[in-house]
């Protein structure tokens, strides 16, 4: 049971789409369809993004120290603004959550562009508190498709990443305001006021902290957690590593990201969805992490670009994998009112890896070099792989019983 008296059964009956009956299939499926776009320009912009911002720190004399605090500030910002920006998706709908977004965006890039000093360079980070244009996205595919075909939505966003061109966060904002309803969710009809008041309450800790306590949503986040933090650490590392390590020139470092995207874009739009329809989300997880671990240890003994390279289409595989089926897992897992916030609280994970992650793996990288950084993520998910077969093969044993 969980802590408001449901049934694992009737949680995810709450969480079926209630306003499937309200819009129409066909306008459903453009609603989805513009949310990829608008998902797919948010990626492309961020990935020009961390292109540039190193190398404009290293320009502004950063060293590695302070290029730690400014991905950290980042991280404890968005870490911080995720799950209340969750809340504020559920409240007051798609259309203001995505607008927010996409004009805090343009602030963003604006900065960014006139940024000339170190101060400016930190200052250009606080719109991200509320850039969290993939988080709302997602909640509008959750909430517009069926629990049964959530996970191949979600990986079909970045679909598009890698073929999408000259078009900005502006163009966007555009589109939010054209094509989003106001609200993708059915108004619920409440009879206590006070219910009411608290419900609508977007700093309300305990409103968000409540989807903890669903039935096997604490455990899921937990191995979000914890088999992310180690490719998480990686990822906020990667910038330093292609400059100090591979040596790449921003124009080499560009050619890989776009490598990133593209394999991205294919395994995401093209084999993640398919394999969802063949196996359950739980081997697909086991999948995800046991590749992740393998991903963790050929990292520990690259030498150069190349052979990292050919470490990029099974770590995308992995982390592709491994963030739509959690995603979709808790997304299941709640009422359908609740899936901004669920999403909110998912990325605030991301958050808090970028928070600790420049710490732990500045640390890692100076005192032990890169390898430790791939030994690390090798020996954590093993350990959680090995955890999750063993209470999936305890699981099997009690229904056989």
């Amino acid at each position: 049971m969980s802590a408001g008296g449901e049934t694992a059964e009737e949680t995810a009956k709450a969480s079926v789409p209630i306003q499937a009956h309200v819009i129409d299939q066909p306008k459903r499926k453009k609603i989805i369809n513009i949310v990829y776009l608008i998902a797919t320009l948010d990626i492309t912009w961020m990935f020009l993004q961390f292109s540039v911002t190193p190398y404009l720190a290293k320009k502004l004399g950063f060293d590695t120290l302070w290029l730690g605090y400014l991905q950290t500030m980042v991280g404890l910002i968005q870490l911080l603004g995720g799950p209340m920006f969750g809340r504020f998706a559920d409240i007051f709908g798609a259309r203001a959550a995505l607008s927010l977004s996409c004009s805090a965006t343009i602030v963003f890039f604006l900065l960014l562009a006139i940024a000339s000093s170190p101060a400016m360079l930190f200052l250009h980070k606080v719109p991200t508190v509320f850039m969290h244009v993939l988080p709302a996205s997602q909640m509008v595919v959750a909430d517009l498709s069926e629990p049964d075909k959530r996970a191949d939505a979600l990986s079909k966003i970045e679909t598009f990443t890698a073929c999408v061109g000259a078009v900005g966060s502006a163009f966007s904002l555009l589109l939010v305001l054209k094509f989003i309803p106001t609200t993708t969710k059915a108004q619920a009809t409440r009879t206590n006021k006070e219910s009411e008041n608290k419900s609508k309450s977007i700093f309300n800790v305990g409103e968000i902290t409540r989807l903890l306590k669903f039935p096997g949503v604490m455990r899921t986040f937990v191995v979000k957690i914890i088999a992310g933090l180690p490719s998480g650490i990686f990822q906020v590392m990667f910038s330093i590593i292609a400059m100090e390590f591979f040596k790449l020139k921003p124009q080499q470092n560009g050619y890989l990201m776009a490598y990133f995207g593209i394999t991205s874009m294919v395994i995401q739009g093209g084999v993640i969805g398919r394999m969802t329809a063949r196996y359950s989300e739980g081997s697909l997880l086991l999948l995800s992490i046991g590749v992740s671990s393998l991903v963790g240890l050929a990292q520990a003994y690259m030498q150069n670009v190349f052979q990292f390279c050919l470490t990029v289409i099974p770590m995308m595989f992995a982390l592709s994998t491994f963030n739509v089926i959690t995603d979709s897992m808790l997304t299941k897992n709640v009422p359908s009112s609740d899936t901004g916030t669920m999403l909110g609280l998912c990325a605030s994970v991301q958050s808090l890896l970028r928070t600790v992650g420049p710490t732990v793996g500045g640390f890692l990288y100076v005192n032990y070099g890169v390898s430790s950084i791939g030994l690390i993520q090798f020996v954590v998910n093993i350990a959680v792989f090995v955890y999750l077969l063993q209470r999936h093969f305890t699981k099997t044993a009690k229904q056989k019983e």
